[in-house]
């Protein structure tokens, strides 16, 4: 059983987000707060948007994870204010985007670079992307489309 909220955290960190699998809902900054009181446990939760499909995904996903190791009494909040942003990805969670083929956010509006070759000829295809969260670019040198995870 997970006794303290550095172990709750821990196992949320094994949680991945269900639409893009490389990325734990911790290093998406999904999960904003952890907290002990009594025998309940709350976790706090901001969706990347508040139309976001994959919110009840994400709260069921963290509620198997924890009763799986032992939490009996959980509550689930969702916090939409402050709104979530891309700046709460972590500098892990940025590499592990990239690493698996979608270009983190950039406070300039677009990919500095192809995440698959590295070259910096890239060029939007479609503001719209596989999720609403993302946009369609393609690298000029290797062809190759990509996701560009838009700032939020």
């Amino acid at each position: 059983m997970v006794a303290t909220a550095a172990e709750v955290w821990a196992v949320l960190a094994t949680v991945p987000d269900p639409e893009i699998p490389a990325i734990s809902l911790v290093d998406l900054g999904v999960i904003r707060a952890v907290e002990w009181q009594n025998d309940l446990l709350t976790v706090t939760l901001t969706p990347t948007y508040s139309g976001c499909p994959a919110t009840r995904v994400i709260a069921m996903d963290v509620e198997v994870a924890l009763r799986d190791h032992g939490v009996q009494n959980l509550k689930l909040e969702t916090q939409l204010a402050p709104p979530w942003t891309t700046d709460w990805i972590s500098d892990a969670g940025r590499a592990k985007l990239e690493a698996y083929g979608i270009a983190p956010p950039q406070p300039a509006g677009g990919p500095a670079h192809c995440p698959l070759c590295k070259s910096q000829a890239v060029e939007r295809i479609s503001q719209f992307g596989s999720t609403p969260c993302k946009a369609q670019w393609r690298c000029q040198t290797c062809l190759e489309p990509f996701d560009y995870f838009k700032c939020i």
